[in-house]
């Protein structure tokens, strides 16, 4: 290991040179004779997306850092300790569990229940049919109504959905993205129902079109006019609504898809970038929109991977936001992000082990920073979360925030001579890929990814990364407790949440009443105006919170754009 040949870091010369040669003296005399007597456990130690990990780390892995620029104090520039001064020491972070199944009432409840036990934010799974944009009474959603999420299909589903609870008074993330500006319409009009205000309600849309190009395969128009619609709700959050986060760009499913942390960063950031650079085109200032984006992560099983992933994307979206395009607001360029545990890691074997899973990565998130946190629930490899194990994560929250002290101290982190050298080769790597895919798009980081996304590109980094991750597991130099190493005959069965058959009869009827009572002129005609903004490249925004207090459905307005801009359908294995 080499000193560098110039120290512009946060070392003395003369001291690293001491602990270079102290380093070598201890591997030749300490080091040594133990290695050649026992040996270690494996001949690579790695992270889960494969980053080899030096057996130890020193000053010299640190040197060339400049602290004041690379690291810098919570709430400065460039926000890699904390986008706040206080962190946690102020307010923990949004304690949100994913709560969404079978009807509106039901989810209510379940919101409810969520609420009275100290959660404090609240956050929504939609079914398939709802988040492809289909009526419940879509032949295609025949057997998925309620199965995996919320059905909802009118504003009156979501005024059930929000009964007894103030939308002035909760942050509410909603996990949907092509039919997400719906959502959003319809969570406008309860507004406008209940009297709150626009611009005092709170929440997050996942609305990341991008990404469901890329990894979650949900869509129902091609990328560009998806793209253009996303536009259209940032601009409507801007001008009604600054108090909704309009986007939730998601590294999430980009790891769950089988990326690496790496590839999970850089093509999340990418997307975020992509994003900027449209809303720019369009006549928008970046310091107008920027502090209303928002990101989502995903935390595994490499803890301090995980949490140099964190540090490392607030710097890269910080120096990228202030140097590319020219953000003055500070908030434009604090990346202020949600974590979500990764579901790809839990087991259906031993599925109690899933909380010491969660445990660990819901620790990195927070020891990353993280400003909300959903943790999984043991039994959600095999179910939807029942009560029980949606307590016990919310509990693993409460722990680590009340009992564990990890959240006394502001990047507990910091100056880890691993943690930060593992940041800065997180960042190298991460920024090698946004400039692969700026060079795809002539140096616009947006027709990059529309051009990786048309050429394949990001599916096949995803799906060579996944296929390496599998290879390691059943080789077993990945180890998976209870899968490949610890298993056991006698596996446990917890009990296990079902949906009711009689979900979709009780969804059909409502919808059927919904459409036998309301105004089909003013139905029409409210579908014919958004039919013309989309014609007339208009926000599109306006006109779906007409159709929806109109009580239009979900299929009804989705069809309207796919009839103007056709279906999609993904090109796989291109040059």
């Amino acid at each position: 290991m080499d000193c560098p040949e110039e120290n512009t870091g946060m070392y003395d010369e003369d001291d690293l040179q001491k602990i270079q040669q102290g380093r070598e003296e201890w591997e030749e005399d300490t080091l040594s004779p133990v290695l050649e007597r026992f040996g270690e456990r494996k001949d690579r130690f790695a992270t889960v997306s494969n980053l080899e990990v030096d057996r130890l780390y020193d000053p010299n892995d640190v040197a060339d850092i400049d602290y004041g620029e690379e690291l810098g104090n919570p709430g400065e520039d460039p926000y890699t300790r904390g986008v706040y001064p206080t962190m946690y020491r102020g307010r923990t972070w949004t304690m949100r569990q994913f709560a969404g199944f079978g009807t509106a009432e039901e989810t209510n409840e379940r919101f409810h229940y969520l609420t009275d036990n100290g959660q404090t934010g609240l956050s929504t799974a939609f079914d398939m049919p709802s988040l492809m944009g289909k009526d419940s009474d879509d032949p295609l959603s025949d057997g998925e109504v309620g199965k995996e999420g919320v059905a909802v299909d009118t504003l009156r589903d979501m005024e059930i959905l929000f009964d007894g609870i103030d939308l002035d008074e909760v942050s509410t993330s909603f996990t949907i993205n092509p039919s997400a500006p719906v959502i959003f319409a319809m969570y406008v009009a309860l507004a406008d129902q209940q009297g709150v205000p626009r611009d005092e309600i709170r929440g997050t849309f996942q609305n990341d079109m991008l990404k469901e190009f890329i990894a979650q395969k949900e869509w129902v128009v091609p990328p560009q006019p998806s793209l253009d619609v996303v536009t259209d709700t940032v601009e409507f959050a801007v001008e009604e609504t600054p108090n909704i986060k309009p986007i939730s760009i998601s590294g999430y499913h980009i790891r769950e898809a089988g990326s690496t942390a790496v590839q999970e960063l850089a093509f999340t950031l990418a997307d975020g970038f992509a994003y900027v650079e449209d809303a720019m085109e369009r006549g928008l200032d970046v310091d107008e929109f920027a502090p209303q984006l928002s990101f989502f992560f995903n935390s595994h099983n490499s803890l301090f991977e995980e949490i140099a992933k964190f540090r490392a994307a607030r710097k890269i979206y910080s120096t990228v936001m202030d140097e590319w395009y020219g953000a003055e607001d500070p908030k434009s360029k604090q990346l202020k992000f949600h974590t979500q545990t990764a579901g790809q890691s839990l087991t259906a074997q031993q599925p109690l082990n899933n909380i010491v899973r969660v445990t660990i990565q819901a620790l990195a998130g927070v020891l990353g920073g993280t400003q909300s946190l959903h943790t999984n629930s043991f039994d959600e490899a095999l179910a939807l979360p029942s009560e029980q194990a949606v307590r016990v994560a919310l509990r693993t929250q409460q722990i680590i925030a009340e009992e564990s002290g990890a959240a006394d101290i502001i990047d507990p982190l910091g100056g880890s001579f691993a943690v930060e050298s593992l940041t800065e080769e997180v960042e190298e790597k991460t920024m090698a890929y946004i400039e692969e895919i700026k060079e795809m798009g002539d140096g616009s980081v947006r027709d990059g990814v529309l051009e990786g996304i048309d050429r394949g590109y990001f599916h096949r980094e995803i799906q060579e990364a996944s296929y390496e991750y599998q290879e390691r597991v059943e080789d077993g130099e990945e180890v998976v407790v209870g899968v490949n190493k610890y298993d056991m005959e006698e596996d446990t069965k917890p009990e296990i949440l079902k949906v009711d058959e009689e979900t979709q009869d009780r969804q059909l009827a409502r919808l059927a009443e919904v459409k036998e009572k309301r105004d089909d002129e003013a139905v029409e005609a409210a579908l014919n105006e958004l039919n013309d903004a989309i014609q007339n490249d208009e926000n599109v925004m306006p006109a779906i919170v007409t159709a929806v207090k109109a009580y239009a459905t979900m299929g009804e307005i989705m069809d309207v754009f796919e009839a103007e801009h056709g279906s999609y359908q993904e090109k796989i294995g291109l040059a």
